[in-house]
């Protein structure tokens, strides 16, 4: 292989590696702070469809904000990090109303923490906790049922900066 092979193949992989397609819809998700692949300026910009296309879980769980045993879909949060190339150890995920919460990277890694967009295969609006919810398996891992994680569990969500 050639030098200028090389070179172009190194040219052709960075463009692609900086950046994918901005969205077509109204934006869900802004991602911003260290990451690698953006869409909009130095950040990440996701609507419905393209946090649709990211790997989805479904998280059966109880939480203390819902009667009984809810289903709950979404792409997983490290499917999000994955997406935008993200390098750091905090994940700042910010809520609508601008509260805001810092999330180790990782329990992205250690647990299915998903950005919930549905509830019981409803999407989530706005006085759901929605567009998007923050949940953690808590029946799964009852240990995560506790005041650090549930402030974490953030609704709401407009935002998130990797820090």
């Amino acid at each position: 292989m050639g030098f200028a092979t090389i070179v172009f193949a190194t040219i052709s992989f960075a463009t692609t590696a900086s950046a994918f397609n901005a969205p077509t819809g109204r934006v869900v998700l802004e991602v911003g702070g260290n990451i690698e692949i953006t869409n909009v300026g130095d950040e990440a910009h996701f609507d419905k469809a393209m946090l649709e296309a990211l790997s989805q879980h479904t998280t059966i769980t109880s939480t203390p904000w819902h009667d009984g045993v809810v289903s709950f879909e979404g792409p997983l949060g490290r499917a999000i990090l994955e997406a935008v190339d993200a390098d750091g150890d905090q994940v700042k995920v910010i809520a609508l109303n601008d509260y805001a919460s810092s999330i180790p990277v990782s329990d992205f890694y250690d647990h299915d923490v998903i950005l919930a967009m549905s509830a019981d295969g409803k999407p989530l609006r706005v006085r759901d906790h929605g567009p998007l919810f923050v949940i953690y398996p808590f029946d799964e891992t009852p240990s995560l049922l506790n005041e650090e994680i549930l402030t974490r569990s953030v609704w709401q969500v407009k935002r998130v900066v990797i820090e």
